[in-house]
């Protein structure tokens, strides 16, 4: 069974690499649509950006987590050259993506595809930072004033919204990946982030 796997995740890494996506220096960023929210989601969403707790990993045993932090981090050195930043990076999505109850996998093909892990990145639509955050987002459940370029926020936020249209779309992960995107209904994104998330 692995060899089959590692052929099939051996293929989509070729066929991004043909096509230019895994190494891409643009952002494929979308925007989030506007919609209003009912108070209760709202405040819960509120409480959900709110939390100020430091970033933890958590793995069944120290091997485990060094495993998947240096393996991962190997992966990203070209993206991320700053080794410790790259470190810091890595906690902080683990940390975000299982708080919100997320892959972490997932939340990295995100990233890939939406910003090409640049931190500072801005769509045509104006979302921002590593998962392209759209900054009416900020007044809508969290504070005005926040950065959508810090590291933890902008992985807060990014992690928090996704996690919403997945309930919203009872755990539909191909419509869920359309909102956050805004191309609700059309297949391109979600295959994107799907193929990145599975070539991890």
């Amino acid at each position: 069974m692995r060899p089959i796997q590692e052929c099939h995740s051996n293929y989509i890494l070729s066929s991004l690499l043909a096509a230019g996506l895994l190494f891409a220096h643009a952002a494929h960023g979308g925007a989030q649509t506007y919609q209003p929210l009912s108070a209760s989601v709202q405040i819960s969403l509120n409480h959900s950006v709110s939390d100020q707790a430091p970033p933890k990993l958590t793995f069944a045993s120290q091997q485990e987590y060094h495993t998947w932090l240096n393996d991962t981090s190997r992966r990203l050195e070209r993206r991320i050259p700053d080794a410790g930043y790259r470190v810091d990076f890595l906690k902080t999505v683990y940390y975000e993506a299982t708080r919100a109850g997320l892959d972490p996998q997932l939340v990295l093909g995100l990233i890939q595809v939406e910003s090409g892990f640049k931190k500072y990145a801005v769509s045509s639509a104006g979302a921002r930072g590593y998962m392209q955050v759209m900054p009416f987002w900020l007044n809508l459940i969290g504070q005005r004033k926040g950065n959508l370029f810090h590291l933890r926020t902008n992985l807060r936020y990014g992690c928090i919204i996704l996690r919403h249209y997945l309930d919203m779309e009872k755990g539909d992960l191909y419509r869920a990946l359309g909102r956050y995107n805004g191309s609700l209904g059309k297949p391109e994104y979600p295959n994107l982030v799907n193929a990145a998330w599975h070539v991890r």
